[in-house]
């Protein structure tokens, strides 16, 4: 697997710029354009900075080469609901559900 390859493809799907996305994970666009092109290899913590800012998880980012794509504007909604405890996601489920009822 092209780690570079796979991210700029997700980047991509979500219609993410280079721009956004380095500004979102706080990496600089030379460096994320270095990864995306496989010239340079991102060390841990920023490979995980930048699949967190794409909507994902390490885990997911590589369980599967067919990720689906999240929208961009979610993906911030997803780092959140990641980091709740499973009775906080419950609450925000039944918190959404009725908010849809309305």
């Amino acid at each position: 697997m092209n780690i570079g390859i796979k991210i700029k493809e997700i980047r991509e799907k979500q219609k993410i710029s280079m721009n956004t996305l380095s500004r979102l994970c706080n990496v600089s666009q030379a460096n994320l354009s270095r990864i995306e092109s496989g010239r340079q290899q991102p060390a841990f913590d920023t490979l995980e900075r930048i699949v967190a800012a794409l909507g994902y998880t390490l885990g997911e980012f590589f369980s599967s080469s067919d990720v689906v794509a999240v929208d961009a504007e979610l993906a911030p909604l997803l780092q959140i609901i990641r980091a709740c405890s499973p009775e906080q996601r419950r609450a925000l489920q039944f918190f959404l559900e009725c908010m849809q009822r309305k």
